[in-house]
């Protein structure tokens, strides 16, 4: 019997990602945190409710939108990934078909102009939709959508427009599945920490110290792969699509992305680790 499982870039079983919204003035800080950790993650943006140039927010208001000039200065060119989260925050389920999907459409075409690039993941607003709002998502060329229902578990997603995290950083079970994630070893297949949340919450809660402390401990291990969602979405299609031979004796890779994965052989005493190249057909021994 043979066995093949996917491996992240560098023979890696493990991977880490975080996903924060709505482009607040605190997500400054937080990319800071996570850039001197070496973490990478994903910020989703409501476009059509970037703050006014100039804007100067009230004393004590915590949940403080940047403008378009600041999202473009933080977030272009950083590293990070940029998604949609609807273009004025709306309930999802709750919109007429045609309304939802403008608010989906118009938020990536925003997202795209200000950003030069193209964006194919989303948050749902408030973690709420149902069936026709997956279906107006992956029309719209949405590949992912996360909600906000914790697995608590390191799965690699299988129904990608209904992501489901791993936990929020404010959880309680976050540095249990933290010292399990960086301590223990994926016996099968690879391992994904997918952490979500608001920077804004760090300053409302005053508990800056929960992320700074994740990030100290989850950054800087070299059996991780840090990575923005919409990496990880690519190369796990890539790794699903590589074509096999009968015979499991040779492997063709059609991406244009360089995969791993561990080959074993019922009875062998290890598995064997193999890298197929961008547009490389490999034999495996």
């Amino acid at each position: 019997m043979q066995t093949i499982s996917m491996c992240f870039p560098g023979g890696r079983k493990k991977a880490l990602t975080l996903s924060y919204d709505d482009g607040v003035e605190q997500d400054i800080r937080l990319m800071d945190i996570m850039k001197k950790n070496g973490l990478k993650g994903t910020f989703n943006i409501n476009s059509g409710d970037y703050s006014p140039e100039g804007t100067v927010f009230e004393p004590g208001r915590v949940h403080r939108r940047m403008t378009r000039n600041a999202c473009i200065s933080l977030y272009k060119d950083s590293g990070m990934e940029v998604a949609v989260h609807g273009l004025n925050h709306p309930w999802f389920d709750q919109l007429p078909a045609n309304i939802c999907t403008y608010q989906v459409s118009q938020d990536r075409a925003n997202l795209e102009s200000d950003f030069e690039q193209v964006v194919r993941g989303c948050a749902y607003p408030f973690g709420t939709f149902n069936d026709e709002v997956v279906d107006i998502l992956d029309k719209n060329g949405i590949v992912y959508s996360r909600g906000v229902d914790s697995s608590h578990s390191f799965d690699i997603p299988k129904d990608w427009l209904r992501l489901r995290p791993t936990c929020h950083h404010a959880d309680g079970a976050l540095p249990e599945l933290l010292d399990k994630f960086l301590n223990e070893k994926p016996m099968g297949n690879s391992w994904l920490f997918y952490l979500w949340g608001h920077s804004y919450e760090f300053e409302q809660f005053d508990n800056w110290n929960i992320i700074e402390s994740f990030a100290k401990r989850a950054g800087g291990h070299e059996d991780v792969w840090y990575a923005t969602n919409i990496e990880i979405y690519d190369y796990v299609k890539a790794f699903e699509s590589l074509k096999f031979s009968a015979k499991a004796d040779r492997v063709q890779n059609l991406s244009a992305y360089d995969i791993w994965f561990e080959f074993n052989v019922y009875g062998e005493p290890a598995k064997k680790q193999y890298c197929v190249k961008a547009g490389e057909t490999l034999k495996i021994d």
